[in-house]
């Protein structure tokens, strides 16, 4: 005869609304002031990846601003031992956090100070929550078009490689600044993604100051893995991956170290090219 289970966990803490709103509020209010703050407070403070992304979801309504996609952090063993944690995480881009390739990108209060070559997509049809994860095909046969793009993140917590998952999900992933380049031409789909080279450089004036080489094989194995992670992980919260939405899949090389008055460019070849100014102040 079988056994029961003798499986004691504990389930797990329910969440409550009005600690995740407290949660982002406290959040946003530190985004606005640039102040940082070594954890959150204790009465609202996430301690389960459920109650920071509950936390986080909160954002856009203590903000007032628009989800316009979405950008996944920790996609490689390096960013994952370097935040602590044990996988890739999930969070919103925000409206006024995204910008054309060619921007002048705030320095101001990021402490941080890097950029992130990585693939993103635009979606082309919503992927709304279902009971059986989504396989890759049909997750691309979702997808619009590709860009070259570059992402500059930052956190409200410090240190933020201590800060934990709840609390980094609640600090919306370190989602900062975003620089989204052309749509690449048509034939992308064809590509080896994962065995797929770019070059980024990083300049002061006229000055080169280095450079550096990436693949897409550093996101997760391939972007378009991570893309189809981050679609089952909004299903898996309820959440409409929504047309329109832009999702950036992970850095594809070592982040390039910036100071003010740098610049930074990732060549993407055929695929096209994204670059960006950080701010002198």
């Amino acid at each position: 005869m079988t056994q029961p289970s003798t499986d004691t966990a504990s389930p797990q803490p329910p969440i409550n609304p009005a600690h995740a709103q407290q949660a982002a509020q406290v959040v946003w209010a530190h985004w606005q002031s640039g102040q940082v703050l070594a954890a959150l407070p204790s009465a609202c403070r996430p301690m389960t990846a459920a109650q920071g992304y509950a936390a986080q979801a909160q954002l856009p309504v203590v903000s007032g601003r628009q989800v316009v996609g979405w950008k996944i952090a920790a996609t490689s063993a390096n960013g994952q031992a370097h935040i602590n944690v044990s996988g890739p995480l999930a969070g919103r881009m925000l409206s006024g956090q995204m910008l054309d390739s060619g921007a002048t990108v705030p320095s101001e209060g990021n402490r941080m100070r890097v950029a992130e070559p990585e693939f993103a997509f635009t979606m082309g049809q919503d992927l709304p929550p279902q009971a059986t994860p989504y396989n890759q095909q049909q997750v691309m046969a979702a997808v619009a078009s590709l860009h070259p793009a570059l992402e500059l993140p930052d956190s409200r917590l410090e240190p933020f490689t201590s800060a934990g998952e709840a609390q980094l999900l609640a600090d919306n992933a370190c989602a900062r600044h975003f620089v989204l380049g052309p749509a690449a031409p048509d034939g992308w789909r064809d590509l080896n993604l994962s065995a797929y080279p770019v070059h980024a450089r990083v300049e002061h004036g006229p000055a080169l100051k280095y450079t550096r080489d990436g693949t897409g094989g550093n996101v997760l194995g391939d972007p378009r893995i991570a893309l189809t992670w981050l679609a089952n992980q909004l299903s898996s919260l309820g959440i409409t991956l929504e047309k329109g939405h832009v999702v950036t899949t992970g850095t594809c090389m070592v982040p390039l170290e910036l100071q003010p008055g740098d610049s930074a460019s990732a060549d993407y070849g055929p695929l096209g090219r994204v670059e960006m100014i950080f701010s002198e102040t």
